[in-house]
């Protein structure tokens, strides 16, 4: 079969989940079907060339599409008036629409594959075989994100959260195939047929993201694109809540903060006691000089990749029950899960002060991503689902 794969993002290289994901579907059905890729660029920074090298085993045709500041400005304002998302206004663009087109007409592909919402508008209309990945339940993270803002951004991220609300649902039928990442996305998702949307989890590469022996430089680890803002209200509630209350019993402990692009607000939390790294070449130095990882979400969807990485490594994990909801680990067998930031101190207490508990904790997290999380097996699941579409 061919895939036509178009893509919100170029998927190199792999700091952010949407990018990790479409980076390990597109090497596994690689395996038994032809890619073609197509992602949009709103990046100058990214090194396409060094992308196109990591991408090529696996593609039968790389096309990126640059997607300037003007087309953006344009394609927001074109938005808003339809009462569309600006995340669909901010990525469609009608110069890159007939590149796609383009490029579907010359390569007749089988099927075409939608990554987020921000690409359904490029390709929802087509009479080809669809698929969707909603991946996250979009809406509701922007809800969450409303709950939390302050006065003068409140009202934008609900205006947003219910375009989202409207368009996830808008689209669905247009689709053959939808998935999702999780068993709790597809609950909140706003379509009463939602059980037809296929839950593919993400997975892990086990043999990259495995125990490694390194000297052991910090007592926490926290890691992720840091300009995200779910990752970046994280750190603010270690940095302000949690950490505060555990240097009471324990003064010396400390946070590495690991991953591209910190916003201001994290690098605001660096100090004595919390390091701020920035882009990491290699993050799993930061999880093997780490002795527990600690991921406290309080808003966003989706499976947390960082957590799936850490556990991989054998490191003893904390999370809250946000995170835990996608990942479905046993709380105080697999995972530790923290639903304040009193629960969340002591847990870091306890798994430093008990090596035992920690030991015991980060194998069964380690054998827990083993047996559960596997790029294949969970590709196979999509790669089924396109083969018997109609």
């Amino acid at each position: 079969m061919k895939i036509f794969v178009l893509l919100p993002r170029i998927p190199y290289p792999l700091e952010k989940g949407d990018k990790l994901r479409a980076f390990n579907q597109i090497k596994q059905l690689a395996k038994r079907n032809e890619i073609v890729l197509c992602a949009l660029n709103d990046n100058p920074k990214v090194n396409e060339q060094d992308a196109f090298r990591a991408l090529q085993p696996y593609c039968q045709s790389i096309s990126f599409i640059k997607v300037t500041k003007p087309q953006i400005l344009l394609g927001l304002v074109r938005a808003f008036f339809k009462g569309l998302p600006l995340q669909c206004g901010y990525f469609f663009n009608h110069k890159a629409a007939k590149k796609v087109n383009a490029l579907i007409a010359k390569h007749k592909p089988d099927m075409l594959y939608g990554q987020l919402l921000r690409t359904a508008e490029y390709i929802r209309h087509k009479d080809i075989p669809k698929a969707i990945d909603y991946q996250d339940i979009f809406s509701y993270g922007m809800k969450r994100r409303a709950d939390i803002a302050s006065f003068v951004t409140r009202p934008v991220f609900n205006m947003e959260y219910r375009r989202l609300k409207r368009y996830e649902a808008a689209v669905f039928e247009d689709f053959d195939v939808k998935t999702i990442i999780s068993e709790p996305d597809r609950q909140l998702f706003p379509h009463e047929k939602r059980d037809e949307i296929l839950i593919i989890p993400n997975g892990v590469d086990h043999d990259y993201f495995k125990p490694m022996e390194r000297e052991k430089k910090y007592d926490l680890v926290f890691t992720g694109n840091m300009s995200y803002p779910p990752n970046v209200n994280a750190v603010e509630y270690l940095a302000n809540d949690i950490l505060p209350i555990v240097w009471k019993s324990r003064p010396e402990t400390t946070l590495y903060i690991a991953g591209a692009t910190p916003d201001p607000k994290v690098k605001k939390a660096a100090c004595d006691r919390i390091i701020v790294s920035g882009w990491l070449d290699d993050i799993r130095d930061a999880y093997a000089q780490s002795r527990v990882f600690i991921a406290p979400m309080r808003i966003g969807t989706g499976l947390q990749n960082k957590l799936l990485e850490a556990m991989s490594m054998r490191l003893p994990a904390i999370t809250s029950p946000l995170a835990n909801a996608s990942l479905g680990a046993k709380p105080n067998e697999e995972i530790m899960v923290g639903s304040t930031a009193e629960e969340l101190a002591q847990h870091i207490i306890t798994l430093l002060t008990d090596n035992d508990k920690a030991k015991r904790l980060a194998q069964a997290g380690f054998d827990f991503t083993n047996r559960v999380y596997d790029w294949g097996k969970a590709t196979s699941i999509l790669e089924d689902a396109m083969n018997q579409a109609p």
